[in-house]
């Protein structure tokens, strides 16, 4: 079935920040992940997950994690861009590339872009095992910065590893926001997001987004009753334009996070701004 382009003014909300998980069997470092987050029973095959978002008028940009630190298997990046085709009505499509795969990562980057398949980029410095300053990086930035395509950092905690004997190899210190300000200024015209709320590093992350124009802040990865006070001050305020709806499914999904995100003391006039424009007007879909 031909499915018509993405029309961001049939749809209700746009989560920013969804996964295309592997289809084989769970991992112990899947199994782990699903206790920590409460998602047992969550839809994980893509055709559900299709149906899932389509059924509810909510967009999405979809992606893998390009990793080997933990062992889970993870789709190709084509894979995930033949996805976002195949439903062209509801996703776009992020490229992920582990940036230890050095020059031919960069050229599978640049393949992407250039051919349309991808809309920009997820990395997840913790189990890519980098920190995001680091100039060997650069050259995989460069591709996206002279496209003007979005590069979507994780920051913060990793439920990914909590509880596993020694965190699952996973070190926190990748997590830390700060050395993204480097790229911000390195790169001032490549938007930027700092995927989730940044515990331990919420208010650096809020300074960075305040700071640098280019800068925007995805609120996935918690239940928003679990904000901090700061974070939904300022989502309140001068970063009002430059908060962004963001689910993480399958590890917590848009019904949990929208219901939660109801209860909390968000302005009336704010709320369409996180939930679809800001990101509208981010990705150029308005």
């Amino acid at each position: 079935m031909t499915r018509s382009a993405l029309d961001i003014s049939q749809l209700v909300a746009f989560d920013v920040h969804v996964h295309l998980e592997h289809q084989g069997e769970l991992t112990e470092t899947d199994k782990v992940a699903e206790r920590y987050f409460k998602s047992a029973g969550v839809p994980r095959d893509w055709p559900s997950q299709a149906e899932y978002y389509r059924s509810r008028k909510i967009g999405c940009v979809v992606f893998t994690v390009d990793e080997s630190l933990t062992g889970r298997p993870h789709a190709a990046n084509d894979e995930i861009a033949r996805f976002a085709a195949d439903n062209r009505d509801i996703a776009i499509a992020f490229a992920s590339i582990n940036p230890a795969r050095g020059r031919a990562g960069v050229e599978e980057a640049r393949r992407l872009v250039s051919s349309g398949a991808v809309r920009g980029l997820k990395l997840h410095p913790p189990v890519q095992e980098f920190f995001p300053n680091d100039r060997a990086v650069y050259p995989l930035y460069e591709v996206f910065a002279e496209a003007k395509l979005p590069i979507l950092f994780h920051t913060g905690h990793s439920g990914i590893g909590t509880g596993m004997r020694g965190g699952g190899g996973i070190r926190l210190k990748y997590g830390n926001p700060v050395p993204i300000d480097d790229v911000a200024v390195d790169f001032p015209d490549l938007p930027i997001i700092l995927a989730h709320p940044s515990f331990p590093w919420q208010d650096e992350a809020i300074s960075i987004c305040m700071h640098k124009p280019q800068v925007y802040i995805d609120l996935s990865g918690w239940s928003p009753k679990y904000f901090s006070p700061t974070l939904v001050q300022y989502a309140n305020t001068v970063l009002k334009h430059k908060v962004l709806f963001g689910s993480d499914y399958p590890w917590i999904t848009p019904d949990r996070w929208m219901a939660d995100f109801a209860t909390i003391p968000i302005r009336d006039e704010v709320r369409p701004l996180i939930m679809k424009e800001n990101a509208a007007r981010l990705l150029g879909l308005a």
